[in-house]
């Protein structure tokens, strides 16, 4: 059966004055997944990429394999939107630190970020934000339906994308819109999530699998 290989992207680079690139140790991690797949033998018949810098960069890792095609649907949810209309904070991505000039860690990011998430979430399509919830969550999971009905029988293809993204797609499989917060907050960056499109539909196989990291140097592994 066809098969869907969900790649978060490499680390990128938090707190400094541009998020959206990846971080030396994001760029060791693309090509270790890369060369982990091929010695696997995995050969995709199509790549798909988000148009976020980051997710580029990660795909250019694959540049063996073929070259990939954008697509905006798999672009992540806008974070500092989210902490904008559903946070009382001046906490962001991008800048010093990540916050106000000051030092944040990933942790302490994550943990504001969070509820902000939630709220988000819970607004709907009330949500101020430019792409609310309802709209993202289609986004995502209508892009992997179009990709799915795309591949022959045995046909594999890596999306190249984000935490939220791969989150909000095994919410949706799983049936359960709670599942995104822990999924997403426990993503490896580099990490991959393995869909199998059969008769019967669209289903999980495994999710956030980085072995291939733990293989090469736990000291690579990171969630953010």
């Amino acid at each position: 059966m066809p098969s869907v290989l969900l790649v978060r992207h490499g680390q990128a680079s938090f707190g400094a004055e541009d998020y959206d690139v990846l971080s030396p140790a994001g760029r060791q991690q693309s090509e270790i997944l890369a060369a982990a797949l091929k010695r696997r033998g995995v050969a995709p018949v199509r790549l798909v990429s988000g148009s976020l810098r980051r997710q580029r960069e990660t795909a250019a890792a694959f540049a063996e394999f073929g070259e990939a095609e954008l697509d905006e649907r798999w672009d992540e949810y806008d974070a500092n939107e989210v902490l904008s209309h559903h946070a009382d904070t001046g906490l962001r991505l991008d800048g010093p630190g990540g916050v106000d000039g000051g030092e944040i860690t990933t942790k302490a990011f994550q943990a504001m970020l969070e509820p902000a998430l939630a709220g988000w979430i819970e607004a709907g399509h009330e949500s101020p934000s430019a792409s609310p919830w309802p709209v993202f969550s289609a986004a995502s999971n209508g892009a992997l339906e179009e990709l799915g009905s795309e591949l022959g029988r045995g046909e594999t293809a890596l999306v190249f994308t984000s935490g939220g993204v791969i989150a909000a797609v095994c919410a949706a499989l799983l049936g359960s819109p709670s599942a995104f917060l822990p999924i997403n907050r426990t993503l490896v960056n580099a990490s991959v999530t393995k869909l199998a499109i059969g008769s019967t539909g669209t289903n999980l196989i495994s999710l956030n699998d980085h072995s291939h990291l733990e293989e090469a140097d736990r000291a690579v592994v990171t969630y953010r």
